[in-house]
C-alpha cells in the first residue's frame, strides 16, 4: 500500500503533469467524436455503395437491368399507405378506385423506387397446382420455368410465378386473369406487369422490350388487326399467352370487364353463345379468356384506343415454322462472330444486357434472327394431349425441347459451355 501511494505521490505534486495529461485525454476523445460524426468539410466525396446497389444518380438507359433494379428500401418513409386500408381487395371482383392515385402516393412513402419507376417490369406466369399428366410433364414445366428465371435474372425483372388458384372457378387460361390482378396490386413500383404463359420460351435472350413504343397505350399483345377489327373476326386474332399491360387504374377497369366474362359469373354460359356466334372459327362452346377480349376490343373503342396490337401474321400457330429454323439461327450468329471479332468478346452475365446492344447494328440486315418469344400454343406440355390442329404430341416434344435448348445455349455461353446438339439437353461442349 504504501509503494501505490509512492508512485502516486508524482502526480499529485506535478500540476505541469497534471495539465499535460487533462490536454491529452481532451485530444483523443475529440479525434474519437470526430470520427464517428465527420464534420461536413471532412466527408468523404467519394459515394461509397455496397456491391449490390448502384448510385442513382449514375444510373443511365446502358446501366444493365441486372444491376438498375437493386435499390435500398431502408431508407422510406414507414407512413400509412393502401394496404393499412382493411377494405383493400386483390380478388378479382373487388374493384380498387383511384389506384393511379394511391400507387403515386405509395412510390412518395418509398421514395427508392421512385427511380425509374417508369422502366420497372415485373413477370407473372404460373401453371397448375397439381401434378401434371403427361410423365415427362413436370420436368419439362421445370425448364420453362427456369427459362424465364433465366431472362429474369439476365435483365433484372422481378418474377412471380404462380401454382394456386386465385379464384377456385377461375381455372385454365382463365387462371391468368385473378394473378395479373393479384401482381398489379402487389407491386405498385412496378409500371407493367408482363403476362407470360408457361408454355411460351424465351428464345431471344438479349430481348429488352421497347416500352418506350408503348407510351400511348396501356394494354400491347401479338396478332393482327384485321383479325380483330375487321368484319371477319377471328378467335385466334390475339395471343393473349404474351400480354404486357400497364399497371393503372384504366388496367383494372379493363380486367374487372373482362373477368365478367369468365365462368365464374352467371352469365358465362350466355358469352359463350355471344362469342360463338361471334367469332365463326370458334370452336369450342364455352367462353374463353382469347375471344372474350377481341370481343370487349371491338365493341368499346376506351378500350381499343388504349390497347397495341404488335403485328403477328399467325398469333398462336406459328412455333411449328419457327423451331425448324433454329439450327439456321445458330449458324447465322455464329457467322457474324466469325467476321466480327468484337462479338465474341467474352463478358460477365450481369453486362450480358448491355452487350447485347453491341449486335444491334450488325443485327439490322440479318434476315433470320432469334424469335423473341416462341409459344407453343395447343401443346399442353403438362396434360399431355396436344391439340391436333397445332401439331402432333411427337412434334410438340421434339419443337419444345429445341426451342428450351438454343434459349438455354444463350445462357451457358456466358458460363463457357453450349449444347452441339438442340435435341440433346445433357451434352455440353466448352465455347472457345
Amino acid at each position: 500500500m504504501a509503494a501505490d501511494k509512492k508512485l502516486l505521490s508524482p502526480m499529485k505534486h506535478n500540476p505541469l503533469l497534471i495539465i499535460f495529461s487533462s490536454i491529452s485525454l481532451i485530444l483523443v476523445v475529440v479525434y474519437t467524436l470526430r470520427s464517428i460524426y465527420p464534420s461536413p468539410d471532412l466527408k468523404p466525396k467519394i459515394k461509397i455503395l455496397p456491391l449490390w446497389q448502384t448510385d442513382p444518380d449514375a444510373d443511365s438507359d446502358e446501366t444493365p437491368g441486372y444491376i438498375r433494379r437493386c435499390s435500398s428500401s431502408r431508407r422510406d418513409n414507414p407512413s400509412k399507405t393502401f394496404y393499412d386500408d382493411r377494405k383493400l381487395r386483390y380478388m378479382v371482383g373487388k374493384s380498387i378506385e383511384n389506384w393511379d392515385e394511391l400507387r403515386k402516393q405509395w412510390l412518395k412513402t418509398h421514395p427508392s423506387f421512385l427511380h425509374r419507376s417508369d422502366k420497372r417490369v415485373v413477370v407473372v406466369t404460373g401453371s397448375q397446382p397439381a401434378p401434371c399428366k403427361s410423365p415427362s410433364g413436370d420436368h419439362v414445366l421445370l425448364r420453362l420455368f427456369k427459362n424465364k428465371v433465366d431472362y429474369c435474372r439476365i435483365h433484372g425483372y422481378d418474377i412471380f410465378y404462380n401454382n394456386a388458384m386465385l379464384h377456385p372457378k377461375m381455372t385454365s387460361y382463365w387462371a391468368k386473369i385473378p394473378a395479373i390482378r393479384s401482381a398489379m396490386v402487389a407491386h405498385p413500383e412496378a409500371e407493367w406487369v408482363w403476362w407470360v404463359d408457361s408454355d411460351a420460351v424465351f428464345t431471344d435472350m438479349d430481348f429488352v422490350p421497347s416500352l418506350e413504343r408503348f407510351n400511348n397505350y396501356n394494354l400491347v399483345l401479338g396478332g393482327s388487326n384485321d383479325s380483330v377489327y375487321g368484319k371477319n373476326p377471328s378467335s385466334l386474332g390475339l395471343d393473349t399467352g404474351v400480354i404486357y399491360i400497364r399497371n393503372c387504374q384504366w388496367s383494372m377497369d379493363f380486367i374487372e370487364d373482362w373477368a365478367k366474362m369468365g365462368p365464374q359469373t352467371r352469365d358465362y354460359n350466355r358469352w359463350g353463345q355471344i362469342l360463338t356466334s361471334t367469332f365463326k372459327d370458334k370452336l369450342m362452346p364455352d367462353s374463353d379468356d382469347q375471344s372474350a377480349m377481341i370481343y370487349l376490343l371491338r365493341e368499346n373503342k376506351k378500350w381499343s384506343e388504349k390497347t397495341m396490337v404488335e403485328k403477328n401474321p399467325k398469333p398462336n400457330k406459328n412455333w411449328s415454322t419457327l423451331v425448324t429454323t433454329l439450327e439456321n439461327v445458330t449458324r447465322n450468329y455464329q457467322t457474324l462472330e466469325r467476321k466480327f471479332p468484337k462479338l465474341r468478346r467474352r463478358h460477365a452475365e450481369v453486362v450480358g444486357e448491355s452487350n447485347g446492344i453491341l449486335w444491334d447494328d450488325h443485327l439490322k440486315n440479318l434476315d433470320n434472327k432469334r424469335p423473341t418469344i416462341t409459344h407453343f400454343a395447343g401443346c399442353e406440355p403438362c396434360g399431355g394431349e396436344s391439340n391436333s390442329l397445332y401439331g402432333g404430341d411427337e412434334d410438340c416434344r421434339l419443337g419444345i425441347e429445341k426451342a428450351l435448348n438454343f434459349a438455354d445455349n444463350q445462357v451457358l455461353k456466358r458460363f463457357g459451355f453450349m449444347h452441339p446438339n438442340l435435341l440433346d439437353l445433357t451434352s455440353v461442349v466448352t465455347v472457345a
